[in-house]
């Protein structure tokens, strides 16, 4: 999972959207256990800390579970996974939004050059 880190967003804020993905993607199963804070640290080429810290947020908004000296677990609550999946969705709608109005595109435009590209695919466009 070793990867390189973006400057504008915290690391553990990083690691902990990559594995919720690994998640609603089905990479990751329901009650799967996730490797030890020692290896995740290793394998993410970050300080044990950070990966400490990423579990704890996860853990906060309910995407895994601690069990005292058994390790973290992935979620097991049925709808978990397709809430994560509609917040994922929505926040990249936003910023594609956002996006395309900032360059100065009206919603009526956005609207049509979505369903252009549906239709026409990326071929279509030159």
């Amino acid at each position: 999972m070793s990867a390189e880190f973006k400057t504008s967003k915290p690391i553990y804020s990083q690691i902990a959207d990559r594995i919720i993905q690994q998640f609603v993607r089905g990479e990751l199963s329901p009650g799967e256990k996730l490797p030890s804070v020692r290896e995740m640290a290793i394998q993410s080429g970050v300080n044990p800390n950070t990966i400490q810290r990423t579990y704890g947020e996860l853990e906060r908004l309910g995407v895994v579970e601690t069990k005292r000296g058994q390790g973290t677990f992935m979620t097991e609550e049925n709808d978990m996974k397709r809430k994560l999946r509609l917040d994922i969705q929505q926040e990249m709608i936003a910023a594609f939004i956002e996006n395309m109005r900032s360059i100065g595109l009206e919603d009526r435009e956005i609207h049509e050059s979505v369903n252009r590209f549906l239709k026409e695919g990326e071929s279509g466009h030159d």
